[in-house]
């Protein structure tokens, strides 16, 4: 797997397809890059996909929040992604990598070929929503566990609620070790996702957006990931929307082959 230096972050990175198109593949906080091979393996065909580990995630060297604005890993994260864009890509993204693809799309419309956005955690596209206001509390007592060093605890709430719905418990312990450590890149990031450090929801910022767009999510995720696909869809010249039976936050992981067959669908919209 090659890996080198992009935006002063050491990133670790693959390519999976031997296609003809471009295309790259964000993953989700907590992940990394090589969950999406099941998904993208099946359309090596048509496209060639760069994966990446986010900082502090995978391969990528680890990334320790100091004293840095808001919005500052979901910026540097931007920038990772925009640096392996060399002409209009296939852009795919899961939860966080979701946020990063739409922010690539609002900035640079013309890099964008087609656009998958699987569970965007844009909560702020749902603002004020019965959704939003359902979380909101949730998400204030997960700050609160994380601003009082109480990482385990936010960890096991946080799987909880966005894994793959294994207990804690039954999760390898070098994996709960792994997800501790990265609560604080949480803790800088999820305030973001209600906040919109990268405007995106600013007014004809998604308007712009003209390559074809496919929202996907699951029907046993969180509310408020419908309600943030609807929020978005409402606002796109051209898109689609699925929901995956079944299917939790997690779907890249636990339902491949359906978002694989998914995606093929909106690679042929473009």
């Amino acid at each position: 797997m090659p890996r080198d230096i992009r935006q002063g972050a050491e990133t670790n990175w693959q390519v999976i397809g031997e296609g003809e198109r471009p295309a790259l593949a964000i993953h989700c906080m907590l992940g990394a890059g090589e969950m999406w091979a099941p998904v993208l393996a099946p359309l090596g065909a048509q496209i060639s996909a760069i994966t990446f580990d986010l900082p502090g995630h995978g391969k990528s060297a680890p990334w320790t929040p100091e004293t840095v604005e808001p919005g500052a890993y979901q910026r540097l994260a931007t920038q990772i992604a925009a640096s392996f864009i060399e002409r209009p890509v296939d852009l795919i993204g899961h939860s966080f990598g979701a946020i990063v693809a739409l922010r690539i799309a609002v900035a640079a419309p013309e890099a964008v070929r087609s656009l998958t956005l699987v569970e965007p955690v844009l909560f702020a596209a749902a603002r004020n929503t019965a959704e939003w206001n359902t979380l909101r509390p949730h998400q204030d007592h997960l700050e609160a566990l994380m601003a009082a060093g109480e990482h385990e605890e936010a960890a096991r709430r946080f799987v909880r609620d966005w894994g793959v719905g294994l207990p804690w418990e039954a999760l390898p312990a070098h994996q709960r070790a792994q997800f501790i450590a990265q609560m604080a890149i949480i803790a800088e990031v999820a305030p973001g996702n209600f906040d919109d450090p990268g405007n995106i929801c600013r007014e004809g910022g998604l308007e712009q957006i003209d390559a074809p767009v496919l929202l996907v999510h699951g029907d046993r995720s969180p509310p408020i990931t419908a309600r943030v696909c609807e929020s978005i869809a409402a606002r796109l010249p051209d898109v689609g929307t699925a929901c995956v039976p079944g299917a939790g936050h997690m779907l890249p992981l636990t339902h491949a082959q359906q978002l694989s067959e998914l995606i093929a669908l909106n690679l042929d919209r473009s």
